[in-house]
């Protein structure tokens, strides 16, 4: 397991837990002693938790996600196999909202197989990912990229603009990927930019279907978007299979598929 995924993994449990003992560390992650002990360094280096006896504290619950390139590479086996049963749950002539991120890219990627959809995406990589072919090539979707503001790096559309943009359309279908998602308080994202747009499209979709790697289960973030009563679906990897927060949501939804 790359050391990228280790922290990536580590920081769910400390955005859970706040606090987590080296012990579970090395169980959670089938890790040696010394590896967990080289992560913790590199935790408290990053600033994201201290070090005290036999574990670790977070030094805020709500730490935010990493950059994109980091999360593309955490988990990429489980997030493809998310993203492919996720778009068997899908028709051809359906409206779909995607929001930005890593799942949702590889989602993006598995749809340029289908044709007759319409998907409208805040996503620049998702985007990208639906038109790539040349020129002379037509496409076997529509892609709508939402207009907006854009910061450096964010590879994403975002501010009043893009959630004005997103109540002129209805959608059969919004698949959105959160920073976490747990059974009292439903889905949930760091940023409040982020959380805004993934509300707007929640409410302008006949169906909310959240795509999320078993990381990310039990998980709560600052900025809640939808309500557990809202998600039709949940799509998580079998990796999370027993792991009693997955249980607690199996209660908690409508639906919940491994991939």
């Amino acid at each position: 397991m790359l050391q990228e995924t280790r922290l990536h993994r580590i920081r769910a449990l400390l955005t859970t837990l706040n606090q987590v003992s080296t012990e579970r560390i090395i169980k959670e992650l089938g890790i040696s002693r010394e590896t967990a002990r080289r992560d913790i360094i590199e935790l408290e280096a990053q600033g994201v938790a201290r070090r005290v006896h036999g574990g670790l504290v977070a030094v805020s619950n709500n730490a935010p996600e990493p950059p994109l390139r980091v999360r593309s590479a955490a988990m990429a086996k489980e997030k493809r196999a998310i993203a492919r049963t996720a778009a068997r749950l899908l028709q051809p002539g359906q409206t779909l909202f995607i929001d930005a991120g890593s799942t949702t890219t590889m989602l993006a990627q598995e749809l340029r197989t289908m044709s007759g959809l319409t998907i409208i995406t805040n996503s620049l990589q998702a985007a990208l990912a639906l038109s790539a072919a040349e020129e002379h090539e037509t496409l076997n979707n529509e892609i709508i990229l939402l207009g907006g503001a854009m910061t450096a790096g964010a590879q994403q559309t975002r501010g009043e603009i893009t959630v004005g943009d997103i109540y002129r359309f209805r959608a059969d279908a919004a698949l959105l990927s959160p920073v976490g998602i747990e059974a009292k308080n439903g889905a949930s994202s760091f940023h409040p930019h982020e959380a805004a747009i993934a509300r707007a499209m929640a409410q302008q979709s006949s169906q909310l279907i959240l795509l999320a790697d078993h990381s990310k289960l039990g998980v709560i973030s600052r900025s809640q978007y939808a309500a557990p009563q809202a998600i039709a679906a949940l799509v998580t990897d079998s990796g999370g299979a027993d792991l009693p927060a997955l249980a607690t949501l199996r209660q908690a939804l409508s639906q919940v598929v491994l991939a």
